[in-house]
């Protein structure tokens, strides 16, 4: 099942953010399984027509976000990121709640806010 990554120059979005989105989106879809070993950061590079700082960027981004894993000189794989994503996005959505209530705002416009949030990062489908 290979790759498939498609950078377009005239997107808005920076190229190493466009390979970042593709592959979580892939891997977190199940189109990248867990355990698919990915190209080398040299290699993508090439085959994109990117420079190696910019896929390098992807891949450091993706593995914060715990959707791939770097082992070594083993070369880099896709993690069991669905878990850990589910996770880390309830803990900052518990986060932001208290913050929230902190700062005196009340449910509907705590949730105004969040809804606002998530069309700016998301557009307005």
């Amino acid at each position: 099942m290979p790759l498939k990554i498609s950078i377009d120059p005239s997107a808005p979005d920076a190229p190493y953010e466009q390979l970042r989105a593709q592959i979580s989106r892939q891997a977190r879809g199940g189109k990248l399984p867990t355990g698919y070993k990915l190209p080398t950061v040299r290699g993508l590079a090439e085959e994109l027509g990117l420079a190696a700082n910019t896929v390098a960027k992807a891949y450091r981004a993706l593995e914060a976000d715990g959707v791939i894993e770097t082992r070594g000189r083993n070369g880099t794989y896709v993690a069991a990121a669905g878990d850990a994503a589910s996770q880390e996005a309830a803990e900052a959505a518990q986060a932001y709640a208290q913050r929230a209530r902190r700062l005196g705002l009340d449910r509907t416009a705590a949730l105004s806010a969040v809804e606002e949030a998530v069309r700016a990062a998301y557009g307005t489908r």
